[in-house]
């Protein structure tokens, strides 16, 4: 295992921001995971851990041993008539998997295809899109334990899955490794084609006999024309959860803003982020190198040679033109290192 002392991290985040790490290593087995969590406390430096870089928003150097999960591989474990059983390694791309689903016809990923970042954060983060979660097609993990070194599985109910959380962003915090990821698919596919504009999309692309690649190729659409590519534009997606508000709050809020989007839940009525932000005025704002998308203004964005700071004070300010307006609380979904 080669470790690197003071390497830069503008290759290895979705945001472009040229932050440098202690300590840099990359991991391919579960062997080396142990050795580098082993190699960080000879160093009396902490362990941090990279997947696609997609979901962090680097304000300072790392002073720690920064390991990039590498760990690779997608094989079936196990197949009945209905269902198939996937092991992927924690270092896999994330699209590149829904595609090897697609390609296989196992259902269930579609709607998260073109969504940033590695399958070993797909279930700390919960990740979603259009109207499906992955804990829906998520049967267990494999991880090992910081401090002990000792793999754990982790059952659907141990995850404690919420809206973009886990059980891994609270009481497990930094304590666990992922390392595979077991997911259930379907050979009968369930469309969900009632979120966003995927319906509209289909029609426009002529889809008939619909199949789970229809259904992906318009969310891949659909995110094309709204979100920038990270590869020209530093950017980490949804910047901001959307936020659940109570159905007294909402029947208040729409007496003044009749127009406001909305999703009702059985817990309140999730109301979109990007709507918020765009009627406090914040949409295609520029600061120097950094600003908010012109199309999507859930989206903020790097230039290029925008400092990670900067978009962490310009987050905050978000954040309190729409509490001060609509009196809602935005929350990040992307982690400030």
């Amino acid at each position: 295992m080669n470790i690197q002392e003071n390497i830069s991290l503008l290759p290895y985040n979705t945001f472009g921001i040229d932050k440098k790490a202690r300590f840099f290593t990359k991991v391919h087995t579960e062997a080396e995971v142990k050795t580098a969590i082993q190699k960080a406390k000879s160093l009396g430096l902490p362990l941090f851990v990279l997947g696609g870089g997609s979901n962090i928003l680097l304000t300072q150097d790392v002073e720690a041993l920064v390991i990039k999960i590498e760990i690779q591989g997608m094989r079936v474990i196990q197949e009945t008539d209905q269902e198939v059983f996937v092991e992927v390694g924690a270092g896999e791309n994330w699209h590149q998997f829904v595609l090897y689903c697609i390609e296989n016809n196992w259902a269930g990923v579609e709607n998260l295809s073109l969504i940033p970042g590695t399958v070993g954060a797909s279930p700390m983060q919960n990740i979603g899109a259009y109207g499906v979660e992955i804990k829906e097609t998520f049967h267990q993990l494999n991880a090992i334990h910081r401090a002990t070194l000792e793999r754990k599985v982790f059952d659907w109910e141990s995850c404690q899955f919420g809206y973009r959380e886990s059980v891994f962003k609270h009481a497990l915090k930094d304590q666990f490794i992922i390392t595979h990821v077991i997911f259930k698919l379907s050979k009968t596919p369930v469309f969900h084609t009632e979120y966003g504009a995927i319906r509209e999309t289909l029609q426009q692309m002529g889809a008939k006999n619909l199949s789970i690649k229809h259904i992906s190729d318009a969310v891949i659409h659909i995110r094309q024309s709204k979100l920038p590519d990270p590869a020209q534009i530093g950017n980490a997606g949804s910047f901001f959860k959307n936020p659940t508000i109570s159905h007294e709050a909402f029947e208040k809020l729409k007496a003044t803003y009749a127009e406001v989007p909305n999703f009702p839940l059985e817990t309140g009525v999730k109301i979109p982020a990007a709507w918020l932000i765009e009627q406090t005025g914040w949409k295609g704002k520029t600061f120097g190198n950094i600003g908010v998308h012109k199309n999507q203004p859930l989206v903020l964005v790097n230039y290029g040679g925008g400092d990670g700071s900067e978009i962490a004070a310009l987050s905050r300010k978000i954040q309190e033109s729409v509490k001060s307006k609509f009196g809602i609380e935005l929350h990040p979904e992307v982690n400030f290192i």
